[in-house]
């Protein structure tokens, strides 16, 4: 995701501090991964200089001055132009996964048993994922739904790869 595109769109419902800012994208996005505050600043520097978002204000207090920032004109157009591009699917077609259970049967390992500790580790995502989903507001239940049918499509291909493995193996030997 780009930060800077969230941002964007975050200053279009009002302008914000930096602080602000960072709040407002950890609880809409960043719960499993929050922005620190130096990707914060960094990112609204290089809108700044891009003309994207301009300072609408500097207030003083017992802490450092606070920039409070408003999205431009520019800026509402760049969030329109992304808004309207598909994003480009990622279709995953040189996995880690793959490569491991490959190498594993050209070394001679077990390559079921690292389909069984990855599908072990899935399912206790999923698991955790499906927790979060029972407990969570709409926003949280769309998110663990995408993350859960993308589990889901890698459990088939697990299958799918285990039930495949003898024809794998002999297909490397060649």
């Amino acid at each position: 995701m780009s930060i800077g595109q969230a941002f964007l769109g975050l200053l279009e419902a009002r302008p914000r501090h930096g602080y602000d800012l960072k709040r407002a994208y950890d609880e809409r996005f960043g719960a499993d991964r929050p922005l620190a505050y130096g990707q914060v600043y960094a990112t609204l520097s290089r809108l700044l200089k891009h003309g994207l978002v301009s300072v609408e204000g500097v207030e003083s207090g017992e802490g450092p001055e606070r920039k409070r920032y408003a999205i431009t004109d520019a800026g509402v157009a760049d969030v329109e132009r992304w808004l309207a591009q598909a994003e480009k699917p990622e279709p995953y077609l040189q996995s880690t996964l793959y490569m491991k259970v490959v190498l594993a049967l050209i070394s001679g390992r077990p390559a079921a048993e690292v389909l069984d500790t990855q599908r072990a580790e899935h399912l206790r995502l999923m698991r955790e994922l499906t927790r979060r989903k029972a407990a969570g507001d709409l926003a949280e239940q769309l998110i663990c739904d995408h993350a859960l049918f993308h589990l889901e499509a890698d459990l088939r291909w697990l299958e799918l790869t285990t039930a495949r493995l003898d024809d794998l193996a002999k297909e490397i030997q060649r």
